[in-house]
């Protein structure tokens, strides 16, 4: 299961001045959100991490100055830049490219392999839903 994020309205049609018009308030409210996203960074948690990130989102999608920045970015560190470059696609995956930075941030911090808990934790729920499905499938059959 992924969570896809699709617009609640379709845009309308728009002429030259409203597309810059409406690229220029996208490109300010996603300023506004990475600045926030600065603020908050400090408090426990991940919580500025993923504000930034839906900050930048909206800014790349709306400048093509920082399109281009973030294509040299992206072929300077092709690691670094492949989520955002996720998150940016028309219908981003937005549950697995978290799962996965928190999977590479778990890995830069704690060393161990033995000592690692989300590896764990993603077999503990994998075979918990197995047997809940075969459970279902089980009863079903049974009825």
């Amino acid at each position: 299961m992924t969570l896809v994020l699709t617009p609640l309205i379709p845009p309308p049609p728009r002429t030259g001045a409203s597309r810059r018009l409406r690229r220029l308030a996208l490109m300010g409210v996603g300023l506004f959100i990475m600045l926030v996203g600065l603020i908050i960074a400090p408090l426990p948690g991940p919580g500025g991490i993923p504000v930034i990130t839906l900050g930048l989102v909206i800014v790349l999608r709306n400048s093509f100055w920082a399109k281009r920045q973030f294509i040299k970015a992206q072929r300077a560190k092709p690691n670094w830049v492949y989520p955002f470059r996720r998150l940016m696609r028309k219908n981003p995956e937005v549950a697995p490219v978290f799962w996965q930075q928190a999977l590479r941030m778990e890995k830069m911090v704690v060393r161990s392999r033995r000592r690692r808990a989300l590896p764990r934790l993603r077999r503990r729920l994998r075979a918990r839903v197995r047997a809940y499905r075969a459970a279902r499938r089980s009863a079903s059959k049974a009825a």
